[in-house]
């Protein structure tokens, strides 16, 4: 086989691969969409009603109080982890550590990365049980947060490293401080910063296994930060699990929301990347 059959064959092999993946996701989106769709064209209440007493075994109310717990959760966790990320992705540039050590952490933060999340959930249940306590809203915030760190922290990092050097070298020219000069850096990189802390608060309202240990599973509304709470992926895990074909259902109709959910997060990133990359020099103006 000559050269330019096999690169003939490659690039049919690659657009195949494509091929099938989209197809296998297109499947797995269209078949949650049309069916839990259709159970919330019949019944809307789900989706805005808490559940009832016996709402496993009955199906009477919704999920409103797992939408209210991935909020209630993600959100704070959110933050936190925001923080916590633009900060040592702040440290790991050239102006705060070396280059050894940027590289170390980041082989570091790439294997927190890779760690499953049910490890993350694992770990924070282990810290539950040393201090007596018991699974609540709070934990549910710490278990989110420490997931989504190494992925905010990564996608930050990035983000500084791409920006012009140009930018802090101009700043430092006009007598800026370090803090300064990070801060018109981070304002740079705003496009890819923005984008990292929303594809975490997307990981972190998808995921289950975190929350799963740390949060615990609750039929009603979040009560307060020391109370048990759900979040939508852990009751859609109960929900399909059920032995009533109408809670079974109900499992379709929460997963239609989340995948919304998501989608719209991960469509607001690029929307938001693209607004704030005028902000950046070089970048688009309105």
């Amino acid at each position: 086989m000559d050269r330019y059959a096999k690169q003939r064959a490659f690039g049919f092999a690659v657009r195949a691969a494509t091929a099938v993946v989209l197809a296998v996701m297109a499947i797995v989106i269209g078949v949650t969409l049309a069916r839990g769709g259709r159970v919330l064209l019949t019944d809307p209440t789900i989706a805005v009603t808490p559940p009832g007493s016996r709402y496993m075994l009955e199906a009477n109310g919704g999920f409103l109080h797992a939408m209210l717990g991935s909020v209630l959760i993600v959100g704070p966790a959110t933050v936190v982890a925001m923080v916590l990320a633009v900060s040592t992705a702040a440290y790991l540039q050239s102006d705060y550590s070396s280059e050894r050590f940027s590289d170390a952490v980041n082989t570091f933060l790439n294997v927190l990365w890779a760690t499953p999340p049910i490890v993350y959930g694992v770990f924070v249940l282990t810290v539950v049980i040393a201090v007596g306590a018991r699974t609540s809203l709070f934990f549910g915030i710490v278990a989110i947060a420490v997931f989504q760190y190494p992925i905010m922290t990564r996608y930050t990092d990035e983000a500084l490293r791409s920006a012009p050097d140009t930018v802090r070298e101009a700043t430092y020219g006009l007598g800026a401080t370090r803090f300064e000069s990070a801060i018109m850096t981070a304002r740079a990189a705003l496009p890819g910063i923005v984008a990292g802390v929303i594809m975490g608060f997307a990981r972190g309202v998808g995921d289950a296994a975190t929350v799963l240990f740390t949060a615990g599973r609750s039929t009603r509304m979040p009560r307060g930060l020391f109370e048990p709470a759900t979040t939508l992926p852990v009751l859609i895990f109960d929900q399909a699990t059920s032995f009533n074909a109408e809670v079974r259902s109900h499992a379709y109709a929460a997963s239609f929301v989340l995948i919304v959910v998501v989608l719209g997060l991960i469509l607001a990133s690029k929307l938001l990347a693209g607004r704030y990359a005028r902000f950046a020099p070089g970048g688009r103006h309105s």
